[in-house]
């Protein structure tokens, strides 16, 4: 690989996880289509992406741990409640056609922004709701089918969990981003890249040091970012990346 490959796919990486870990999600928008562009086959670059971007996990989750930011009762939730989503729907990506998954998405995640936008105070201060075990249980469910679009597209579904955890357990903004970067960034994503990996989706792995880099300094920067901004910021981040992937799902490019 040469220095321009390089330097490429790192500053592509760095700009695309910055961007997702100071929004919830979305990482894919930038880094999936960059490594299409940059000459690898779709399922490859699926794989790959899905690997270097746990690395946008641990690098938002150092940055919360020190903070002390994170639930970890409810991430522990999360992070199972999606686990069997996640490998289920690694394995149905190789099997099932995605185009027209990938464009209903696009419209689902497009609507989460349009939403956001309307709700002027959502997500602006946290409101305690359904964080009994029968409230936990519903909202494990809707994770767990969240969980297997995460295993089997590509970006955005990030998105959708930290919607979800404002809208059914009433986080802020902050705590639900920094929720999601933690057991879906890491977590899912791990789960999801190991799944994907043992159901025969071949890894490109002489970009991987550099796609990691990228995806740990991104996470780690946008999480700082994202202790620093008020929840109104974050909320005009997460609306802007819910239009560029939802628009982006849906023209296919």
């Amino acid at each position: 690989m040469d220095m321009l490959y390089t330097l490429g796919l790192f500053f592509g990486s760095l700009i695309a996880n910055t961007l997702a870990s100071l929004s919830g999600g979305g990482s894919g928008l930038i880094q999936f289509p960059l490594l299409i562009f940059l000459g690898l086959p779709f399922s490859i670059a699926l794989a790959t992406h899905k690997v270097a971007s746990v690395a946008l996990g641990l690098g938002a989750a150092i940055k919360h741990i020190r903070s002390g930011s994170l639930n970890w009762g409810l991430t522990l939730a999360v992070i199972l409640a999606g686990m069997f989503g996640v490998i289920l729907g690694a394995n149905l990506i190789l099997f099932v056609p995605g185009r027209i998954a990938e464009t209903m998405l696009g419209g689902l995640i497009l609507g989460l922004g349009i939403y956001s936008l309307i709700k002027q105070e959502l997500g602006q201060q946290e409101e305690r709701r359904n964080r009994h075990w029968q409230g936990i249980l519903l909202g494990g469910l809707g994770l767990a089918v969240i969980g297997i679009l995460n295993g089997s597209l590509t970006a955005g579904t990030g998105l959708f969990v930290t919607l979800f955890l404002i809208r059914w357990f009433g986080f802020d903004y902050k705590q639900a981003v920094a929720l999601t970067l933690v057991s879906v960034g890491l977590f899912w994503n791990g789960i999801g890249a190991v799944a994907i990996y043992f159901a025969g989706a071949e890894i490109y792995w002489p970009w991987i040091p550099v796609l990691l880099l990228g995806s740990l300094l991104g996470g780690y920067l946008g999480a700082h970012l994202a202790a620093q901004k008020s929840n109104t910021v974050i909320k005009r981040c997460f609306e802007l990346l819910t239009f560029l992937v939802g628009i982006k799902l849906l023209l296919g490019v």
